[in-house]
């Protein structure tokens, strides 16, 4: 079924949860659900006060709420640590005295990109740094639905979103080049599929959503650039060129939110592009970047083509 990018306020009487959206792809998510019309917690670690491990104060958790009223929903900044568990118990019972309901958990915590190093050993990883990341990716997610979902469950149609980065076809016969980063970014696909055979019988769906090469504030920086002349970043990684917005992500959320068919992708991995191509939506400069295609077929499989060819 290929629906129209979503448009109007399709979500609006719904409650989300979207926990890790101070930025990147979980900050555009909560916005384009607010955009579709939704209530949204959105929770993180930084705010105007205080800035977490990952060491950036550019963006706030209070920002982000704004960022989803200034779309048309409601935003709710919530300082919520997934890795304490009666924070998340005190959220849940907030949103539940509040609304008395969730319609859409989106499991998005990470923050552990500080932490990673590519190319070494296990037995080399500093060992404190490899189970953080496991922790941040892969406890926060388990925490956050252990709490969440009995209030999700309550009324048929819910939907689990797990994040990640890769999809189960790239993943899958890939190794990532760390064997912690590897480990936590394979456990939200393998959770999807977990989590879809328990909420089956509420009428609840749960799926596994990856961004492609993701224009986050992060990686701007680490290239030197702005969102207004990413292009400029080519010259010194030119698989780049593939690289989509993180409002792109955010499409593809909204339009699974708002799919009344969203459970025939029940236990799924899916990415950004391949949702793009099903729903009708772009991103923010009209194109269709498939980026995990792109890497598959062409970094990896050898193929003649461009990264233009691929959006």
């Amino acid at each position: 079924m290929n629906t129209a990018a979503v448009s109007g306020k399709s979500l609006e009487g719904k409650v989300a949860l979207v926990a890790g959206a101070t930025r990147g792809a979980g900050r555009a998510m909560a916005v384009e659900l607010g955009r579709a019309g939704a209530t949204v917690y959105a929770t993180g670690r930084t705010t105007r006060g205080h800035v977490s491990e990952v060491g950036r104060s550019t963006e706030t958790i209070e920002e982000t709420a704004e960022l989803v009223t200034a779309a048309g929903g409601t935003g709710i900044a919530a300082v919520v640590d997934h890795l304490e568990p009666e924070q998340v118990r005190a959220l849940v019972e907030r949103i539940d005295r509040d609304h008395g309901r969730l319609d859409i958990l989106v499991n998005d915590v990470w923050g552990g990109d500080h932490l990673l190093d590519f190319d070494t050993k296990v037995w080399e990883v500093e060992l404190d740094k490899g189970l953080r990341m496991l922790r941040l990716g892969v406890e926060t997610h388990l925490v956050t639905s252990h709490f969440a979902l009995p209030l999700l469950i309550r009324r048929p149609g819910g939907l689990v979103v797990e994040v990640t980065d890769g999809t189960a076809e790239y993943n899958g016969p890939r190794y990532r080049g760390n064997l912690f980063f590897d480990l936590t970014k394979n456990a939200p696909i393998r959770a999807a599929f977990g989590l879809a055979e328990e909420l089956r019988e509420y009428g609840c769906t749960a799926v596994c959503l990856s961004p492609g090469f993701l224009r986050s504030e992060e990686m701007l920086d680490t290239f030197g650039v702005r969102e207004e002349n990413w292009r400029d970043a080519l010259a010194r990684e030119p698989h780049f060129a593939i690289a989509e917005s993180p409002a792109y992500i955010g499409r593809a959320l909204a339009a699974l939110a708002c799919d009344p068919d969203v459970a025939r992708w029940n236990g799924q991995s899916l990415s950004s592009g391949q949702l793009a191509v099903e729903y009708g939506f772009t991103d923010t400069d009209g194109s269709r970047p498939d980026g995990w295609r792109y890497f598959i077929e062409v970094v990896h499989g050898g193929k003649e083509a461009t990264a233009e060819d691929y959006r």
